[in-house]
């Protein structure tokens, strides 16, 4: 065979190094559903573990993760790229775009994507906790005499994952893709001998028998789909992080490995069960012989560590990603590689979701009451996904309407009905992650319509830029050497910065530069199309910067390519002038004053926009104002 149809050794090698980080941040949620899914299925149902049961339930759980990662996330779903890049906010811009001509539908979906990133915050609360805590329960499996130590070795494990963050992921980073290789290994290695032992149970591959289960209990079966749902949680983490590793090292690593581990896994706790059904108590964990139960209790807390990782280290990329799209406030935020620009440490959201994990933790005490809590947030967001693809491929690629419905629909229905199990789970937990999500979501229009209502108030307020330096040159200042930079939130209308500055210093720079920054809903814009400039004369310019959502605002680097249009900027002689606005909340026609005090208080404790725009705070000059709302 001649070699030039073989693909070059290095893309092979790199996928294949990509296909194994993929293991570790990818699968991390869903490799560890094994640890209570199937049993949490038996318990939330209460039902008796007879043959028939395990057959049914077995059929129901491969299906349910075959459907909805197989061929909704992995066919479907990572079709949806925005530039390469995935997850909620990128398919809430792309259907937003998709709809701009419709700007009623446009702001719908906007507020549902802004929903489904809020309840997304849930579920990075809750996989921690239940994943840490269904992993340190196996401690009632081999010593029930210590099951008092299990929520403080939880509590305890839980904080040196969250005080680690500050070190960044990258060296960690590496080793999660070898641990879950070896995790997905053992999965196989536990269940297969049960399978082999008892061949039976691959009649569940039949998926006559999830529907006879459905048919035969009715009620029963649709309580026990809101347990189902827990073999696809981290599904969403296919696409979230698309733009990490590539559609096809995640697709390969699923088909390849995922997916055949988990289900050799789940039908080994199924054989496992038709031979004992006493083993439901914890059947992941009795599948392993006597000499195996140290080192599985030892890589089941390794995995869902991993796993927890994996959440966490998403949270921070969604907060940026919501910072810089306007719809949180702007947080301190500290970048742990000098090579990756992704990997970021976002100290309030870290020690936020610490808290808020601790309080799962605690109050719910075992990973089966906090199962009533797992899978709200996850089908929500699940059924959200599905919504804005519609719009994406019927507005955004054109598809013809009947086939849309038909890629689309069928999800739509499988997506309904497993949250409207899930919400079953409201009262005895499924509030929890809700709670949370509203919380966020509450935040979230608070700060985009406050920003809103100060925007208006400024331009109302506001001088247009061009006939103030007309009337300035006129009778011109004292010049000073240098370049002065003022931010300014819309283009053409002039600074209170620069007002404030020549009514206390009366001197103009040398040179003036007026800086307004766009973020858009795009992930990434490239340097050829990052700046625009427009000249003012009298050495004054208007420059409109633009980013993506997944850009660093780098303004100094941004500005460095003002001299591709004959700008020179020197860096050591450039100051940067920034207007720090004051609200006042007042009764009136924004929002309700509770919300504009929230509001104030979320604009007053906001990390500053200097550090977030990366200027050198050496050369800072803010000047605050006061504005009513």
């Amino acid at each position: 065979m001649s070699d030039s149809h073989q693909p070059p050794a290095r893309t092979l090698a790199a996928h294949a190094g990509l296909t194994l980080g993929a293991l570790g941040v990818v699968y991390g949620d869903i490799g560890t559903s094994p640890l209570y899914a199937l049993r949490e299925v038996f318990h939330s149902a209460h039902l008796p573990v007879t043959p028939g049961n395990v057959l049914g339930v077995l059929s129901l759980l491969f299906w349910t993760m075959t459907v909805v990662v197989s061929f909704k996330y992995v066919l479907l779903i990572l079709r949806a790229d925005n530039n390469g890049e995935g997850g909620l906010i990128a398919m809430l811009a792309l259907a937003t775009q998709a709809v701009k001509s419709k700007p009623v539908l446009r702001a719908r979906l906007m507020l549902l994507g802004l929903f489904g990133t809020a309840i997304f915050f849930g579920d990075a609360v809750i996989t921690p906790a239940m994943t840490v805590l269904g992993a340190v329960e196996g401690i009632d499996v081999y010593a029930p005499a210590y099951h008092g130590l299990i929520l403080p070795l939880t509590l305890l494990i839980l904080a040196g994952l969250f005080a680690f963050q500050r070190l960044g992921t990258g060296t960690v980073g590496k080793s999660f893709g070898p641990i879950m290789l070896v995790w997905f290994v053992a999965l196989v290695a536990l269940g297969l001998p049960q399978v082999w032992a008892h061949p039976e149970v691959l009649a569940a591959l039949d998926p006559r028998y999830a529907i006879d289960f459905g048919l035969t209990h009715k009620t029963i079966a649709f309580v026990a789909l809101g347990a189902a749902v827990l073999v696809v949680t981290g599904g969403e983490a296919l696409y979230a992080d698309m733009g990490h590793f590539g559609k096809r090292p995640i697709r390969w690593a699923w088909y390849g490995l995922v997916m055949p581990a988990l289900a050799v896994n789940y039908f080994g706790q199924g054989a496992l069960l038709l031979s004992n059904p006493e083993a439901i108590k914890n059947p992941f964990f009795l599948l392993a012989p006597d000499w195996a139960e140290i080192p599985l209790f030892g890589l089941a807390t390794l995995a869902a560590a991993v796993a927890s990782q994996a959440l966490i280290t998403a949270s921070f990329s969604v907060s940026k990603q919501a910072m810089q799209l306007g719809i949180l406030p702007r947080m301190r935020i500290h970048h742990t590689s000098v090579k990756e620009v992704g990997q970021i440490y976002v100290p309030a959201v870290n020690w936020a979701l610490f808290a808020f994990v601790v309080v799962a933790v605690v109050f719910f005490g075992s990973s089966s009451k906090m199962a009533g809590a797992y899978g709200v947030a996850v089908t929500m967001d699940m059924t959200i996904t599905t919504i804005l693809t519609f719009f994406v491929i019927r507005h955004g690629w054109g598809y013809p309407l009947a086939l849309c419905v038909a890629a689309t629909g069928a999800f739509f229905v499988i997506d309904v009905t497993f949250l409207a199990s899930n919400l079953l789970k409201v009262p005895s937990g499924g509030w929890f992650p809700l709670a949370i999500g509203i919380w966020m979501f509450t935040l979230m229009l608070t700060w985009k319509q406050g920003r809103r209502l100060l925007s208006d108030k400024l331009r109302e307020d506001s001088i247009d830029l061009k006939s103030f330096l007309q009337a300035v040159f006129v009778s011109p200042p004292t010049r000073v050497a240098g370049t002065a930079v003022f931010l300014s939130g819309e283009p053409g209308i002039t600074p209170n910065a620069l007002l404030h500055n020549l009514k206390h210093n009366k001197v103009l720079h040398e040179e003036n530069v007026f800086v307004t920054v766009r973020h858009h809903e795009r992930p990434w814009i490239g340097f050829d199309r990052r700046v625009e400039v427009e000249s003012l004369g009298n050495n004054c310019w208007q420059a409109t910067l633009h980013f993506g959502f997944k850009n660093e605002p780098d303004v100094p680097e941004a500005l460095a390519l003002l001299r591709q249009h004959g700008i020179q900027l020197d860096d050591m002689d450039t100051s940067y002038f920034l207007s720090r606005d004051i609200v006042i909340p007042t009764i009136g026609s924004g929002m309700a004053l509770w919300r504009e005090k929230l509001f104030a208080s979320m604009h007053r404790n906001a990390a500053g926009i200097a550090d977030f725009l990366h200027l050198p705070a050496n050369r800072v000059v803010e000047l605050g104002s006061k504005v009513e709302i």
